[in-house]
This record gives structure tokens, sequence and C-alpha cells, in this order.
């Protein structure tokens, strides 16, 4: 993509997904449930290496998501993939991102306190942008009336 052509951003979003385009979509969302299911069952030290790893694979963790299913197994899985990317490069966007999937999930009957207090515990507890740990912002997610960030 040239972002230096003044329309590169209608370009993207009407071309296809870099996913799609590069052909791999499959083999990256089935890489990225590798890392969950790995993130999910390890001990801490494992749960640090990914979380480092995607840090490093910004591209992949940029790209690469799997599809929201409104249902408590999916809700967790996108809470799985907030926790192990650790905020990303902006606490902000992952808060709104955070309010906008508790909202679905909560539109779809998902009892998501327990949930983002189970997920909260596998989660960094490390504020790196001063605005709070992913650990901390789940947890006072699940404590807010009604549940969600803001």
């Amino acid at each position: 993509m040239d972002i230096t052509d003044p329309d590169w951003s209608r370009q993207r979003s009407e071309g296809p997904h870099p996913l799609d385009e590069a052909g791999v979509r499959r083999e990256a969302e089935a890489a990225l449930r590798a890392v969950l299911s790995r993130y999910e069952a390890g001990p801490e030290d494992v749960r640090h290496a990914l979380r480092a790893l995607l840090e490093r694979c910004r591209s992949f963790r940029w790209a690469t998501a799997l599809p929201f299913e409104p249902t408590p197994r999916g809700f967790r899985q996108r809470l799985l993939e907030m926790s192990v990317e650790d905020q990303g490069p902006d606490t902000r966007d992952m808060m709104v991102a955070l309010n906008h999937l508790c909202g679905q999930a909560g539109d779809a009957g998902v009892n998501i306190r327990p949930l983002l207090r189970e997920v909260a515990e596998l989660s960094s507890d490390v504020d790196k942008y001063a605005m709070g740990s992913t650990r901390g912002i789940l947890h006072a997610a699940a404590d807010r009336e009604p549940a969600g960030p803001w």
C-alpha cells in the first residue's frame, strides 16, 4: 500500500483484507488459535513469552483476529486475544475494542462478568502506558455497572 497516495485510506478499506490478499487467512487464524491455546493452558512464563512474541510480531497481531461468535466461548476467545496482545500499541484502542466487545456479548445475552474476571487472572499486571495493566482493566470492566470499561 502506497501511503503517499492521497486515496490510500479508501483503497485500504475497500480492498481485500491483507490476509485474504496474501491467501493466508486460514494459516494465520490457525496460528493464532495455537497461540491462544498455549496461552490459556500455560504457566505465567509461557504467557509472558507469548505476549513478548506478539509484541515483536506487530503485523501478525494487527492483521490476525478470530471472528467474534456471540457466545460465552466466542467472547472468552476474544478476551484471550486482548490478553495476549497486552494492550497492543495503545491502551485506548484496547479499551474501545473491549467496550464494543462487551456490548456485543451483553446484547447476545452472554454473562460477561465471570469471563472478564477469569481472563483477567491470565493477563499481565504490568502498567505499560500509565493507564493500568490489562489485568486491572479487565477487572475494572467486570466491576462496573453495567459491565464494560465505561
